[in-house]
C-alpha cells in the first residue's frame, strides 16, 4: 500500500469506530490482530470496542496526529468524553474527562495486523481526583 491508501485505509477504520459499524470492522481489521503483543484476534478486538463503547456511550476518535510510513501509522488520538463508570479502574462517574492514546498501527495486505496503544490514564487520574 501507498501512503496515501495507507492513510485512506487508517481514516475509514477510525470512521468505521466512529460509527460503531461493527459487521464492517473486518474489512479494517486482519482476523489474527495483535494488540500489545497479544494476539486477540478479530473477535476479541471487536469485544474490546465495544466494551469501550459501553463504559463510554459518547466515545469518539480523534485524529490529532497521524504520520504515516507504510506498512506503519502512528497517531495520537484525543478523546473527551463521559464515562459512566470506572475508567481504567478509576471512579468517572459520568464526569467529563479528557486524555490521549498514541497508537501505533502495521497494516499488511490492506488490513490492521498489529496494534501498539499506550493511553494517558494518569490525566484521567489527575481529572477525578475528588469524583465519588
Amino acid at each position: 500500500m501507498t501512503r496515501d491508501e495507507t492513510t485512506e485505509a487508517y481514516r475509514a477504520y477510525i470512521a468505521c469506530l466512529n460509527r460503531q459499524d461493527w459487521a464492517t470492522l473486518h474489512q479494517h481489521v486482519a482476523d489474527g490482530v495483535r494488540y500489545n503483543g497479544s494476539v486477540i484476534g478479530l473477535q476479541g478486538y471487536k469485544d474490546m470496542l465495544v466494551e469501550d463503547f459501553r463504559a463510554i456511550p459518547d466515545l469518539s476518535f480523534n485524529i490529532a496526529t497521524l504520520i504515516c510510513d507504510p506498512p506503519m501509522i502512528a497517531s495520537r488520538l484525543i478523546f473527551d468524553c463521559t464515562p459512566v463508570g470506572e475508567l481504567f479502574g478509576l471512579p468517572v462517574n459520568g464526569a467529563r474527562v479528557r486524555f490521549q492514546e498514541n497508537v501505533f498501527y502495521e497494516y499488511q495486505d490492506g488490513k490492521i495486523v498489529s496494534v501498539w496503544s499506550v493511553i494517558d490514564k494518569s490525566a484521567v487520574a489527575a481529572q477525578t481526583r475528588g469524583v465519588t
